[in-house]
C-alpha cells in the first residue's frame, strides 16, 4: 500500500506534549486540502476524522500546515506554511509583516480583494443558514471606495515591555514590532510606530476628517492616561481643545477623539445610505436610534420624520451622549437619552414614549443585541426594525430570535468596511411576518 498523501509529516512520536483537551498535535506538519471558508479569518480542513482550522490558505488548496494550538479533541488550529496547490485567488501579500507566526492583525492579505469579499458573503450566508435556519440567502458584500490599503483612520497598538509598538501575533499576547502598517492611514502609523511609549500597555490612535491626529496612551490594563492631538503640518503634539471632526451625510460631526467612529472613511456614509434607505422613515414618525454613539443613524434619519416626528437616540457612554446632544442640537425633534440598553433599561424607555417606535435602528457592540433585547424591540411591533452589525454570528443569532417573535428578514447589504480581515459589515432589514412584501424581499 502506498503511502497517504494525507498523513502527519512527523511521526506521532514527535508530535508536541498534550494542550489542554487536545491530542498533543501542536507543532505537527499535515498535508490537507483545504475546505470552504470559516467565520474567523480561516479555512476548515480535516485530518484523522478532526477538524483543523486553517489560516493563510484558501478554500481548495493542497497546502502543509503546522499545527499551532491543539486543545480541544475535535478540532485544532494550523497556519499554512507551504502552498502545494494554489488557488488561482492567492496574490502575493502586501504587508511584510503578514505571514504564518507574524503580525495577527489582518486575514486575507494572500486573497484577492474581489475573492476577500467572495469570502465575507459565504462567511454571512453560512452563519444565517446555520443560526438562523435560513437558507440560500443572498449575500452580496460590497467595496467601497479607497482600495484595500490605508484606510483604517482608528486603530490600536499593542506596546511591548520595552516601550516599543507593534501588533499583536494571532491568538498570543506576543507583540510583533513594526515600522509601519499597510491598511492604516499613514499619519495614524507615522504617530505611533515612529516613536517609543515606556510604561505604556496600548496606544489608540485616530485621524478625523480635518486631518487632526489623535493618540490616547492605556496603561497596561487598558485605562486611558491621557491624549495629545497633532495637527496638520505641526510637529507638536497638543493638548485635545476640542472633540474630532467627522463627516457622512453630507455634514459634519463631532466625537471625541478616539472615541467610537467607523473605521473606514468611506464607511459612515455608505451606511447611512443603507440605513435610511431601508427605514424609509415617513412624516411624523417615531425613530428609536438604539446604541446611537455620537447619534449618527438619529441624526441622518431626523429631518425624513420633520418637526411632528420624533427621533430617541438612546446610548450608554456618557462622553458619546455629549457629542450626540451636540451633533443634534439643530434637530428639535430628535433627543439624546443616556442609559444601559438591556431589557430592563428598554422597557423602561419604551413605558415612557407616548407609543410605540415605528422604526428602530440598531447598531450594537460585537456582540449583538441578544435574545432579550432583540424580543423586547419585536414587541413594540416596529414596522422596520434596521439592524447594523459588524459580526455575522451575532447577527444570526439576533435574526433567529427576531423571527421566533414574528419578524422576517426581508433585506440585506453587506459592505467590505475592513478590507485585508475578516471582519465586514453588514445592515440587516427586519420587517413583521405580516407585513405585505414589497420591494424589501429576502
Amino acid at each position: 500500500m502506498g503511502e497517504d498523501p494525507a498523513a502527519p509529516r512527523h511521526s506521532r512520536a514527535r508530535r508536541g506534549s498534550r494542550d489542554g483537551a487536545g491530542l498533543g498535535w501542536t507543532g505537527t506538519e499535515l498535508e490537507v486540502t483545504v475546505g470552504p471558508v470559516a467565520h474567523g479569518g480561516h479555512c476548515v480542513a480535516r485530518h484523522e476524522g478532526r477538524v483543523v482550522f486553517v489560516r493563510h490558505a484558501l478554500p481548495g488548496e493542497r497546502v502543509v500546515v503546522r499545527v499551532t494550538e491543539d486543545r480541544h479533541p475535535g478540532y485544532c488550529r494550523a497556519d499554512a506554511i507551504e502552498v502545494l496547490e494554489a488557488s488561482p485567488h492567492r496574490v502575493e501579500r502586501p504587508c511584510p509583516y503578514s505571514g504564518p507566526g507574524k503580525c495577527g492583525g489582518c486575514d486575507w492579505q494572500h486573497v484577492s480583494p474581489d475573492e476577500q469579499r467572495r469570502l465575507k458573503a459565504a462567511v454571512v450566508r453560512e452563519q444565517l443558514a446555520r443560526l438562523a435556519g435560513l437558507e440560500d440567502v443572498d449575500v452580496t458584500v460590497e467595496e467601497l471606495p479607497g482600495g484595500p490599503l490605508r484606510w483604517r483612520s482608528r486603530a490600536r497598538f499593542a506596546v511591548d515591555r520595552t516601550g516599543t509598538p507593534g501588533l499583536r501575533r494571532h491568538r498570543s499576547h506576543d507583540v510583533v514590532v513594526l515600522d509601519d502598517c499597510p491598511i492604516t492611514v499613514e499619519p495614524a502609523a507615522r504617530a505611533v510606530l515612529a516613536h517609543r511609549w515606556p510604561g505604556a500597555g496600548a496606544v489608540d490612535v485616530s485621524v478625523d476628517s480635518a486631518g487632526r491626529v489623535t493618540t490616547t496612551r492605556l496603561d497596561r490594563r487598558g485605562r486611558p492616561q491621557g491624549s495629545r492631538v497633532l495637527r496638520p503640518g505641526s510637529d507638536v503634539a497638543e493638548a485635545p481643545a476640542a472633540r474630532a471632526e467627522r463627516r457622512a451625510g453630507g455634514r459634519d460631526w463631532e466625537v471625541e477623539g478616539t472615541g467610537f467612529w467607523q473605521v473606514h472613511p468611506a464607511a459612515a456614509d455608505a451606511l447611512v445610505g443603507a440605513v435610511a434607505g431601508f427605514a424609509e422613515v415617513r412624516a411624523g414618525e417615531t425613530v428609536l436610534d438604539l446604541y446611537a454613539g455620537a447619534g449618527l443613524f438619529g441624526g441622518a434619519l431626523a429631518p425624513a420624520v420633520g418637526p411632528e416626528g420624533r427621533v430617541i437616540c438612546v446610548e450608554a457612554d456618557e462622553a458619546a451622549c455629549a457629542a450626540a446632544d451636540a451633533n443634534l442640537d439643530g434637530l428639535p425633534q430628535a433627543e439624546v437619552w443616556q442609559g444601559a440598553i438591556d431589557d430592563d433599561g428598554l422597557a423602561e424607555l419604551l413605558a415612557e414614549l407616548d407609543g410605540m417606535p415605528d422604526v428602530v435602528v440598531l447598531d450594537p457592540p460585537r456582540a449583538g443585541a441578544g435574545p432579550a433585547v432583540s424580543r423586547r424591540i419585536a414587541a413594540t411591533g416596529a414596522r422596520a426594525v434596521v439592524y447594523v452589525a459588524c459580526d455575522p454570528a451575532a447577527l444570526a443569532r439576533d435574526v433567529a430570535t427576531f423571527g421566533s417573535a414574528g419578524y422576517r428578514l426581508a433585506a440585506l447589504r453587506g459592505f467590505d468596511a475592513f478590507p485585508m480581515t475578516a471582519h465586514v459589515e453588514v445592515v440587516a432589514l427586519l420587517v413583521p411576518v405580516s407585513r405585505t412584501p414589497d420591494d424589501h424581499s429576502s
